[in-house]
């Protein structure tokens, strides 16, 4: 705990039997509570590591639902364990568990109530290996994402990111898809909530087992940001409603 404030990890994981146990080792058990590990079908060995791991919360899905849909088994979860800080982790050890304590130190002491790693800050994304197409995509996605949703945010795609549980408890997030897009249709949510985002530079890392979609889904991916960009917009103003805006159940 931190502040009287419990703190759980999430790990939304696919075929993660190469990288679970580095990411399992560095999180700070001096202040995370509790750890949660979502396999979505995976066909390897993920879910026998964790066993092996002594990991206590280990939910499998029978047939792969997704990224968002892992996710959204995740947040329920944390929340139905009465977490206060849920921090998302991806186990294929591509960000480092060793910036939890910055990033939960932001919403224990109220200063966020949304913290994101960023590969974006600072000058390490290429130098950590992200290919020269997924930086400029992902800086170009940004820069129309932040005019048409009117923040100053770096980056819109890591996957490293904390929650206070008023975040998740105020964003339908249920509403938003089962794939790839989730993530961010989620921060939209947030946005168009009122919360405010903070941001932590992160050292970017890429190698062979590191998880990453491919060409056609990463146009695919860019699709969907537009799109949801284009929603945020319009819900904005009033021209149309979504589902995704409308308050949870």
């Amino acid at each position: 705990m931190l502040n009287n404030k419990k703190i759980i990890v999430v790990l939304p994981a696919y075929n993660a039997e190469k990288t679970l146990k580095n990411t399992y080792k560095e999180i700070p058990f001096n202040i995370v509570d509790d750890v949660i590990i979502v396999d979505d079908a995976s066909i390897d060995n993920t879910v026998e590591i964790a066993h092996e791991l002594g990991i206590n919360n280990i939910i499998r899905h029978e047939k792969n639902k997704g990224y968002g849909a892992n996710q959204k088994t995740c947040y329920d979860k944390a929340l139905s364990l009465g977490a206060d800080i849920i921090i998302m982790l991806h186990p294929d050890y591509q960000y480092t568990p060793k910036l939890i304590p910055s990033m939960v130190y932001a919403i224990a002491n109220d200063l966020y109530p949304v913290v994101l790693g960023s590969r974006i800050l600072g000058k390490g994304a290429l130098k950590g290996g992200m290919p020269v197409y997924k930086y400029i995509s992902n800086r170009l996605l940004t820069f129309i994402e932040n005019i048409l949703i009117n923040q100053k945010i770096s980056e819109y795609h890591t996957g490293y990111r904390a929650f206070s549980k008023e975040v998740l408890k105020k964003i339908n997030y249920h509403a938003n898809s089962d794939n790839f897009v989730f993530d961010n249709q989620m921060l939209s949510q947030i946005v168009y909530a009122g919360f405010e985002i903070g941001e932590i530079s992160c050292p970017t890392k890429y190698f062979s087992n590191a998880s990453s979609i491919n060409l056609k889904n990463s146009f695919i991916y860019g699709l969907g940001v537009l799109k949801t960009s284009f929603c945020h917009l319009f819900q904005k103003t009033g021209l149309l409603k979504f589902k995704i805006y409308e308050k949870p159940c």
